[in-house]
């Protein structure tokens, strides 16, 4: 509950919204609130309904009547049985996927090349029948075209030629060295994930990245940076528990700890318990962002250690490291910038004329783009954040033009987004922040800014409007606001 949900709760938010049926006296209680069909207030429906768990066809007065359970919020949220979807429906015969494997005595490298001329005949022929039916059902699905459709085939016969023991879940790794026969892998791992006939062993690229990092580091305390790694990649259950944290995190946290970790390392330090507070400030640099990010770095790093029982003491405790700067945001130059949005909206590419024309009018950020949904368009209207955008005159033109494109081009299509591309549309995920990037040919948050800030200038400052307008908040609104008098933007009378 905080401000913005104007301290409700998200249920009392939802029983007002679509359960009740106007205010006034509640039958049981007589307190003035917001009531359902039956003149009942939430708190004695709450109570009826926890009175009717035991006791069927209670009256709601009759559960009242002794009093009332208070109860916390989310606590009678119950588990709702979820009809398995259509999407993930089991379609393997019985037995499979078999739970032994055949061990090995050795692991030869496998000729995917060779074996997309002329794959080895399955030696299960009930379970080649039966994920070739999935493909094709998945291919059909998905709008796939004929070209996907028979290379998948050809992905599985080969797995399933060169499987070991015959109905065992098929590994991810062995999937991708398709690559080697100029076969797609992803496609089958999509087959596969629907029916359960996937083992994911494959490595996540961040811990790859991560032993890459450490591998110079002495042994000490390359493993305690692991036990690190492994509470900030997974999280943690047991006391003091904590929440798993996204790659960008690690990576950004890593990379700004690392030359205070090598210099430490250099100086003959070979574990983390022998950092003391004097070798923290002095790998700190002077001040500003730098020093912010190269203290958030490590005081991540000895947090988690001591509370794994690692280390003794957390030599950061009470070392203030600052804030970082606040950026000033900027407008777009006259030479390359609006040179380059300009050049954008009238792009041939509907895709690029579409998000151009949402983040030069509307000031869309990057993730509006990639999470806009078909759904969130009502033709004049964007819905967005818990917010309504109407749409300019240019911008619905644009973002016609490309919703026409993009039914021509994938019409059978099951994905749910706006914005796809022929690597999303044969899937239900996403398009990448990279790609809309790529695609409108410059940083979106560039664009962004320059739009708030000719905003911010043509309204005088008017924090509200840019607000309403733009889904800030008033610090975030402020920020703009301050550039109004600085003698770059200020505008000629």
């Amino acid at each position: 509950m905080t401000r913005h949900t104007t301290w409700l709760c998200e249920a009392c938010r939802g029983w007002r919204r679509t359960v009740s049926r106007g205010e006034g006296p509640c039958v049981v209680c007589q307190n003035h609130r917001h009531l359902n069909g039956e003149g009942l207030c939430r708190l004695c429906r709450r109570q009826a309904a926890l009175v009717r768990t035991t006791r069927r066809n209670t009256a709601a007065d009759e559960a009242n009547k002794h009093g009332q359970q208070l109860f916390i919020v989310g606590t009678f949220r119950q588990r709702r049985h979820r009809p398995t979807p259509r999407a993930t429906r089991a379609i393997l015969p019985p037995g499979y996927p078999v739970t032994h494997r055949q061990l090995v005595l050795m692991n030869p490298e496998w000729d995917f090349k060779r074996g997309s001329t002329s794959p080895a005949e399955p030696r299960d022929q009930v379970l080649a029948t039966a994920l070739l039916e999935a493909a094709e059902e998945h291919a059909t699905r998905y709008g796939w075209s004929r070209t996907r459709k028979v290379e998948a085939r050809t992905a599985i016969r080969i797995l399933l030629g060169l499987q070991d023991t015959p109905g065992a879940p098929i590994k991810a790794s062995d999937i991708m060295n398709l690559a080697r026969a100029g076969i797609a892998g992803q496609p089958v791992i999509d087959i596969l994930k629907r029916i359960g006939m996937l083992e994911e062993d494959r490595e996540p690229s961040v811990t790859r990245w991560f032993h890459e990092k450490v591998a110079a580091l002495p042994e000490p305390m390359a493993s305690e940076l692991h036990i690190w790694m492994t509470v900030m990649r997974d999280g943690s259950d047991t006391p003091p528990r904590r929440r798993l944290r996204s790659p960008v995190t690690i990576r950004f946290q890593l990379n700004h700890a690392l030359p205070a970790l090598t210099k430490w390392a250099d100086e003959g330090h070979t574990s983390l318990r022998e950092i003391a507070r004097a070798d923290v400030l002095a790998a700190l640099p002077d001040g500003g962002t730098p020093r912010s990010a190269v203290g958030q770095g490590l005081r991540s790093i000895f947090t988690i250690l001591k509370g794994r029982k690692v280390i003794f003491t957390n030599p950061t405790a009470r070392i203030r490291t600052g804030r970082p700067e606040e950026r000033q945001p900027l407008p777009l130059g006259e030479a390359d910038g609006l040179a380059a949005v300009r050049e954008a909206l009238s792009s041939p590419d509907p895709a690029r004329a579409a998000m151009t024309a949402l983040v030069a009018f509307h000031a869309l950020r990057n993730h509006h783009l990639r999470n806009l949904m078909l759904v969130d368009v009502d033709r004049v209207r964007l819905n967005l954040d818990n917010r309504t955008v109407v749409l300019a005159n240019p911008v619905r033109k644009l973002l016609t033009q490309w919703l026409n494109y993009r039914a021509t081009r994938w019409p059978k299509t099951l994905n749910p987004y706006v914005f796809v591309n022929p690597y999303t549309a044969v899937r239900t995920c996403k398009v990448s922040s990279p790609y809309i990037n790529q695609t409108v040919g410059m940083r979106v948050q560039d664009i962004r800014e320059d739009r708030i800030l000719h905003e911010a200038q043509a309204t005088g400052g008017d924090v509200r409007r840019l607000c309403d307008l733009f889904g800030l908040s008033i610090p975030g609104a402020q920020r703009y606001t301050d550039t109004i008098e600085h003698p770059d933007l200020k505008q000629e009378t």
